[in-house]
Protein backbone atom coordinates (compact mmCIF):
# COMPACT_ATOMS: atom_id res chain seq x y z
CA UNK A 1 0.00 0.00 0.00
CA UNK A 2 2.86 2.38 0.85
CA UNK A 3 4.52 1.87 -2.55
CA UNK A 4 1.19 2.40 -4.35
CA UNK A 5 0.67 5.66 -2.46
CA UNK A 6 4.25 6.69 -3.17
CA UNK A 7 3.78 6.01 -6.88
CA UNK A 8 0.55 8.04 -6.94
CA UNK A 9 2.22 10.97 -5.16
CA UNK A 10 5.22 10.89 -7.52
CA UNK A 11 2.96 10.72 -10.59
CA UNK A 12 1.05 13.73 -9.25
CA UNK A 13 4.36 15.52 -8.62
CA UNK A 14 5.69 15.01 -12.15
CA UNK A 15 2.32 16.12 -13.60
CA UNK A 16 2.31 19.26 -11.43
CA UNK A 17 5.94 19.96 -12.39
CA UNK A 18 5.03 19.68 -16.07
CA UNK A 19 2.10 22.08 -15.71
CA UNK A 20 4.15 24.60 -13.74
CA UNK A 21 7.09 24.50 -16.16
CA UNK A 22 4.72 24.67 -19.13
CA UNK A 23 2.98 27.74 -17.79
CA UNK A 24 6.33 29.38 -16.94
CA UNK A 25 8.29 28.63 -20.12
CA UNK A 26 5.91 27.80 -22.93
CA UNK A 27 2.58 29.25 -22.00
CA UNK A 28 -0.50 27.14 -22.60
CA UNK A 29 0.20 26.50 -26.30
CA UNK A 30 3.80 25.45 -25.66
CA UNK A 31 2.71 23.16 -22.87
CA UNK A 32 0.11 21.44 -25.04
CA UNK A 33 2.54 21.08 -27.97
CA UNK A 34 5.24 19.51 -25.79
CA UNK A 35 2.73 17.09 -24.28
CA UNK A 36 1.36 16.10 -27.69
CA UNK A 37 4.84 15.36 -29.07
CA UNK A 38 5.85 13.38 -25.97
CA UNK A 39 2.61 11.37 -26.05
CA UNK A 40 3.12 10.51 -29.73
CA UNK A 41 6.71 9.38 -29.14
CA UNK A 42 5.89 7.25 -26.13
CA UNK A 43 2.70 5.80 -27.64
CA UNK A 44 4.83 4.12 -30.32
CA UNK A 45 7.24 2.87 -27.66
CA UNK A 46 4.39 1.57 -25.47
CA UNK A 47 2.67 -0.27 -28.32
CA UNK A 48 5.75 -1.86 -29.86
CA UNK A 49 8.22 -2.00 -26.95
CA UNK A 50 7.80 -5.74 -26.39
CA UNK A 51 8.79 -6.67 -29.96
CA UNK A 52 11.59 -4.11 -30.00
CA UNK A 53 13.28 -5.18 -26.76
CA UNK A 54 12.93 -8.91 -27.44
CA UNK A 55 14.61 -8.37 -30.80
CA UNK A 56 17.37 -6.26 -29.22
CA UNK A 57 18.19 -9.14 -26.87
CA UNK A 58 17.79 -11.80 -29.57
CA UNK A 59 15.31 -13.56 -27.27
CA UNK A 60 14.10 -16.97 -28.40
CA UNK A 61 10.50 -17.97 -27.68
CA UNK A 62 10.11 -21.34 -25.96
CA UNK A 63 7.18 -23.60 -25.17
CA UNK A 64 6.42 -26.73 -23.18
CA UNK A 65 8.34 -28.82 -25.71
CA UNK A 66 11.55 -26.78 -25.97
CA UNK A 67 11.79 -25.73 -22.29
CA UNK A 68 9.28 -27.88 -20.38
CA UNK A 69 10.37 -27.12 -16.77
CA UNK A 70 10.76 -23.38 -17.23
CA UNK A 71 7.52 -23.07 -19.21
CA UNK A 72 5.60 -25.10 -16.62
CA UNK A 73 6.98 -22.88 -13.83
CA UNK A 74 5.76 -19.71 -15.55
CA UNK A 75 2.38 -21.29 -16.32
CA UNK A 76 1.87 -22.31 -12.68
CA UNK A 77 2.85 -18.85 -11.38
CA UNK A 78 0.64 -17.08 -13.95
CA UNK A 79 -2.30 -19.21 -12.81
CA UNK A 80 -1.60 -18.31 -9.16
CA UNK A 81 -1.45 -14.62 -10.12
CA UNK A 82 -4.73 -15.00 -12.09
CA UNK A 83 -3.02 -13.79 -15.27
CA UNK A 84 -3.28 -15.01 -18.86
CA UNK A 85 -0.34 -17.19 -19.87
CA UNK A 86 2.40 -14.85 -21.16
CA UNK A 87 4.79 -15.65 -23.98
CA UNK A 88 8.02 -17.11 -22.58
CA UNK A 89 11.50 -16.32 -23.89
CA UNK A 90 15.10 -17.34 -23.17
CA UNK A 91 18.07 -15.05 -23.87
CA UNK A 92 21.51 -16.51 -24.57
CA UNK A 93 23.42 -14.27 -22.14
CA UNK A 94 25.79 -15.30 -19.35
CA UNK A 95 24.76 -12.34 -17.18
CA UNK A 96 21.98 -13.38 -14.75
CA UNK A 97 18.89 -11.27 -15.35
CA UNK A 98 15.22 -11.33 -16.34
CA UNK A 99 12.48 -8.93 -17.42
CA UNK A 100 8.82 -8.61 -18.35
CA UNK A 101 7.37 -6.59 -21.21
CA UNK A 102 4.09 -6.09 -23.05
CA UNK A 103 1.48 -3.36 -23.07
CA UNK A 104 -1.05 -5.30 -20.96
CA UNK A 105 -1.51 -8.74 -19.31
CA UNK A 106 -3.11 -10.10 -22.49
CA UNK A 107 -0.02 -9.20 -24.54
CA UNK A 108 2.72 -9.88 -21.98
CA UNK A 109 6.03 -11.66 -22.32
CA UNK A 110 8.59 -12.75 -19.73
CA UNK A 111 12.23 -13.49 -20.49
CA UNK A 112 15.16 -14.92 -18.57
CA UNK A 113 18.82 -15.26 -19.50
CA UNK A 114 20.58 -18.61 -19.65
CA UNK A 115 22.90 -17.15 -17.00
CA UNK A 116 20.14 -16.66 -14.43
CA UNK A 117 18.78 -20.13 -15.11
CA UNK A 118 22.22 -21.58 -14.51
CA UNK A 119 23.17 -19.80 -11.26
CA UNK A 120 19.81 -19.84 -9.44
CA UNK A 121 18.13 -22.80 -7.82
CA UNK A 122 14.65 -23.72 -9.05
CA UNK A 123 13.15 -22.12 -5.95
CA UNK A 124 15.06 -18.85 -6.51
CA UNK A 125 14.20 -18.77 -10.22
CA UNK A 126 10.56 -19.24 -9.28
CA UNK A 127 10.79 -16.14 -7.07
CA UNK A 128 12.33 -14.12 -9.92
CA UNK A 129 9.66 -15.09 -12.44
CA UNK A 130 6.94 -14.31 -9.87
CA UNK A 131 8.51 -10.82 -9.56
CA UNK A 132 8.27 -10.37 -13.34
CA UNK A 133 4.65 -11.51 -13.39
CA UNK A 134 3.91 -8.99 -10.63
CA UNK A 135 5.13 -6.26 -13.02
CA UNK A 136 2.64 -7.58 -15.58
CA UNK A 137 -0.19 -7.69 -13.04
CA UNK A 138 0.52 -4.14 -11.84
CA UNK A 139 0.70 -2.81 -15.44
CA UNK A 140 4.08 -1.27 -14.73
CA UNK A 141 4.86 -0.84 -18.44
CA UNK A 142 1.94 1.60 -18.64
CA UNK A 143 3.06 3.46 -15.51
CA UNK A 144 6.65 3.77 -16.75
CA UNK A 145 5.39 4.98 -20.16
CA UNK A 146 3.24 7.71 -18.59
CA UNK A 147 6.10 8.91 -16.38
CA UNK A 148 8.47 8.87 -19.37
CA UNK A 149 5.93 10.89 -21.37
CA UNK A 150 5.77 13.59 -18.71
CA UNK A 151 9.56 13.68 -18.23
CA UNK A 152 10.04 13.88 -22.01
CA UNK A 153 7.52 16.71 -22.28
CA UNK A 154 9.31 18.67 -19.54
CA UNK A 155 12.67 18.26 -21.31
CA UNK A 156 11.04 19.36 -24.56
CA UNK A 157 9.63 22.50 -22.96
CA UNK A 158 13.10 23.33 -21.65
CA UNK A 159 14.50 22.91 -25.18
CA UNK A 160 11.76 25.11 -26.62
CA UNK A 161 12.62 27.82 -24.12
CA UNK A 162 16.34 27.52 -24.94
CA UNK A 163 15.78 28.21 -28.64
CA UNK A 164 12.71 30.42 -28.66
CA UNK A 165 12.75 32.06 -25.24
CA UNK A 166 10.36 31.46 -22.38
CA UNK A 167 6.80 32.72 -22.33
CA UNK A 168 4.47 33.05 -19.37
CA UNK A 169 0.82 32.01 -19.36
CA UNK A 170 -0.11 35.41 -20.89
CA UNK A 171 2.38 34.96 -23.75
CA UNK A 172 4.79 37.60 -22.44
CA UNK A 173 8.59 36.97 -22.31
CA UNK A 174 9.54 35.28 -19.06
CA UNK A 175 12.26 36.49 -16.70
CA UNK A 176 15.50 35.35 -18.43
CA UNK A 177 17.27 34.36 -15.20
CA UNK A 178 14.30 32.30 -14.05
CA UNK A 179 14.03 30.75 -17.50
CA UNK A 180 17.69 29.67 -17.50
CA UNK A 181 17.39 28.12 -14.04
CA UNK A 182 14.23 26.28 -15.02
CA UNK A 183 15.78 25.05 -18.29
CA UNK A 184 18.68 23.52 -16.33
CA UNK A 185 16.86 22.22 -13.26
CA UNK A 186 13.50 21.08 -14.67
CA UNK A 187 14.78 18.10 -16.72
CA UNK A 188 16.91 17.00 -13.75
CA UNK A 189 13.92 17.18 -11.40
CA UNK A 190 11.77 15.27 -13.90
CA UNK A 191 14.42 12.53 -14.21
CA UNK A 192 14.69 12.24 -10.43
CA UNK A 193 10.92 11.79 -10.10
CA UNK A 194 10.83 9.32 -13.00
CA UNK A 195 13.60 7.22 -11.42
CA UNK A 196 11.86 7.35 -8.02
CA UNK A 197 8.67 6.00 -9.64
CA UNK A 198 10.70 3.16 -11.18
CA UNK A 199 12.25 2.28 -7.80
CA UNK A 200 8.83 2.30 -6.13
CA UNK A 201 7.52 -0.10 -8.78
CA UNK A 202 10.45 -2.46 -8.16
CA UNK A 203 9.64 -2.58 -4.44
CA UNK A 204 6.00 -3.27 -5.32
CA UNK A 205 6.99 -6.03 -7.77
CA UNK A 206 9.17 -7.60 -5.05
CA UNK A 207 6.21 -7.61 -2.69
CA UNK A 208 3.80 -8.86 -5.34
CA UNK A 209 6.24 -11.52 -6.53
CA UNK A 210 6.76 -12.79 -2.99
CA UNK A 211 2.98 -13.10 -2.59
CA UNK A 212 2.57 -14.92 -5.92
CA UNK A 213 5.35 -17.40 -5.18
CA UNK A 214 4.56 -17.61 -1.45
CA UNK A 215 8.31 -17.54 -0.78
CA UNK A 216 9.82 -14.08 -0.01
CA UNK A 217 13.06 -15.66 1.19
CA UNK A 218 13.67 -17.31 -2.19
CA UNK A 219 13.42 -13.97 -4.01
CA UNK A 220 15.71 -12.34 -1.43
CA UNK A 221 18.27 -15.09 -1.95
CA UNK A 222 17.95 -14.72 -5.74
CA UNK A 223 18.58 -10.97 -5.60
CA UNK A 224 21.71 -11.42 -3.51
CA UNK A 225 22.99 -14.09 -5.87
CA UNK A 226 22.21 -12.05 -9.00
CA UNK A 227 24.08 -9.06 -7.60
CA UNK A 228 27.08 -11.20 -6.69
CA UNK A 229 27.35 -12.89 -10.08
CA UNK A 230 26.40 -9.87 -12.20
CA UNK A 231 29.38 -7.82 -10.99
CA UNK A 232 31.81 -9.92 -12.98
CA UNK A 233 29.66 -10.64 -16.04
CA UNK A 234 28.76 -7.72 -18.34
CA UNK A 235 25.39 -7.87 -20.07
CA UNK A 236 26.32 -7.04 -23.65
CA UNK A 237 22.82 -6.31 -24.93
CA UNK A 238 22.14 -3.93 -22.03
CA UNK A 239 25.40 -2.09 -22.71
CA UNK A 240 24.38 -1.63 -26.35
CA UNK A 241 20.87 -0.54 -25.37
CA UNK A 242 21.16 1.17 -21.93
CA UNK A 243 17.58 2.47 -22.20
CA UNK A 244 16.36 -1.10 -21.63
CA UNK A 245 18.31 -1.67 -18.41
CA UNK A 246 15.42 -0.36 -16.29
CA UNK A 247 13.32 -3.36 -17.37
CA UNK A 248 15.61 -5.91 -15.72
CA UNK A 249 15.07 -7.38 -12.27
CA UNK A 250 18.41 -5.79 -11.43
CA UNK A 251 19.88 -2.91 -13.42
CA UNK A 252 23.15 -4.18 -14.94
CA UNK A 253 24.32 -0.58 -15.37
CA UNK A 254 23.38 0.77 -11.91
CA UNK A 255 25.70 2.81 -9.72
CA UNK A 256 25.86 3.68 -6.05
CA UNK A 257 26.38 6.91 -4.15
CA UNK A 258 24.78 10.10 -5.42
CA UNK A 259 24.26 8.39 -8.79
CA UNK A 260 21.82 6.11 -6.98
CA UNK A 261 19.31 8.98 -7.16
CA UNK A 262 19.25 8.41 -10.91
CA UNK A 263 19.10 4.63 -10.58
CA UNK A 264 16.01 2.82 -11.83
CA UNK A 265 16.33 0.17 -9.10
CA UNK A 266 16.54 0.40 -5.30
CA UNK A 267 19.61 -0.82 -3.42
CA UNK A 268 19.66 -4.61 -3.34
CA UNK A 269 20.31 -4.57 0.40
CA UNK A 270 17.07 -2.67 1.04
CA UNK A 271 15.09 -4.96 -1.26
CA UNK A 272 16.45 -8.03 0.52
CA UNK A 273 15.73 -6.55 3.95
CA UNK A 274 12.08 -5.88 3.04
CA UNK A 275 11.64 -9.39 1.67
CA UNK A 276 13.16 -10.99 4.75
CA UNK A 277 10.83 -8.91 6.91
CA UNK A 278 7.91 -10.28 4.86
CA UNK A 279 9.22 -13.81 5.45
CA UNK A 280 9.43 -13.23 9.20
CA UNK A 281 5.82 -12.00 9.25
Amino acid sequence: MFNLMKTAILMAAITALFMAIGAMLGGQSGMLLALAVAVAMNFFSYWFSDKMVLKMYNAQQVDETSAPQFYAMVRELAAKAQLPMPKVYIIREDAPNAFATGRNPENAAVAATTGIMRVLSERELRGVMAHELAHVKHRDILISTVSATMAGAISMLANFAMFFGGRDSEGRPANPIVSILVMILAPIAASLIQMAISRAREFEADRGGAEISGDPQALASALEKIQRYAKGIPMEAAERHPETAQMMIMNPLSAGGIKGLFSTHPATEERVARLLEMARR
